[in-house]
């Protein structure tokens, strides 16, 4: 793990070795409440032949203000804007810190939509995008009042003694996916879900999901010159197919009939539960393009 700077605060990330060639940089932006470790099967079968970076976002993760830092409070405050765009800017300066200037984005969840920002904000450095689990664009007022209700409680709810409870890591190794991704994996999710600064776990969820930001997102992906692909779950629970299709659809590469789609037999987790799929998938998409 190395550590970068970005406006004041720590992030951390990984970058595997170049290749031989001239192929972009595949960058990695995790969902919520997760991390950069999640991308480990994908970066394991990709790196041979893409140099693969994986980072944390802003509050998550490794990516954390020092506990001695006397300036705690003012690196939050600097950083206390958690929208898409904010996120999307951060990344901005890490492609521009690492003099990466040809990069595809592989985004899960909200780091789909993190991705879509920032390839609207970056397209002479970002080539294509690649969304994971990520769609939407349709508000509906009284589903996102109850999701942010219940985002609300399950952020107020990670008390530190959590990670060490008896078979909770069995619990988050089965949540959210179609089939267990292992107790390794479930007690990483257990970790990673404890550590989340509470300010970036509240204001990613509630900053990402306002009727202002539902509605701009299909205007980001129909302005988008870079190709755009879509990865879907069909047992996805939190990010339905038709909100994968239709977010999709706002795309150039759409064409009526969802050639930018692709689904998988998976619930939330495509990269973990179908790394091999995803990673040949990712492989012919660079192929075609590169």
């Amino acid at each position: 793990m190395a550590t970068i700077d970005i406006l004041g605060f720590r992030h951390a990330y990984d970058l595997t070795a170049p290749t031989a060639t001239t192929s972009p940089v595949l960058v990695f932006v995790h969902g919520w409440l997760l991390s950069r470790r999640y991308w480990q099967p994908l970066t394991d079968r990709l790196a041979s032949n893409y140099q693969c970076l994986t980072y944390d976002l802003r509050g998550f993760g490794d990516s954390q203000a020092d506990d001695g830092d006397s300036d705690i409070g003012h690196s939050i405050a600097l950083n206390s804007c958690y929208t898409p765009a904010a996120y999307a800017r951060d990344l901005e300066i890490l492609l521009e810190k690492l003099d990466i200037s040809n990069a595809w984005l592989v985004g899960h969840s909200l780091g789909g939509t993190i991705a879509l920002w920032a390839a609207s904000q970056l397209s002479d450095r970002i080539k294509g995008v690649v969304c994971i689990n990520a769609g939407g664009g349709i508000y509906l007022k009284e589903e996102f009042e109850r999701f942010r209700a219940v985002g609300k409680q399950l952020v107020k709810m990670r008390p530190r003694w959590l990670a060490h409870l008896p078979l909770a890591d069995f619990v988050f190794a089965r949540d959210s996916v179609a089939r267990s991704i292992g107790r390794f994996w479930g007690r990483q999710r257990l970790r990673d879900f404890v550590a989340a600064h509470p300010d970036a776990a509240l204001g990613a969820l509630l900053d990402s999901t306002t009727e202002a930001e539902i509605h701009l997102l299909p205007q980001i992906v129909s302005q988008l010159k870079q190709p755009v692909y879509f990865i879907a779950g069909t047992k996805d629970k939190i990010m339905e197919p038709k909100y994968v299709l239709h977010l999709a659809s706002f795309h150039w590469m759409f064409q009526g009939g969802g050639e930018n789609v692709l689904q998988l037999d998976c619930g939330h987790l495509a990269m973990m539960e179908q790394p091999d799929a995803v990673a040949s998938y990712l492989q012919n998409i660079l192929k075609e393009h590169t």
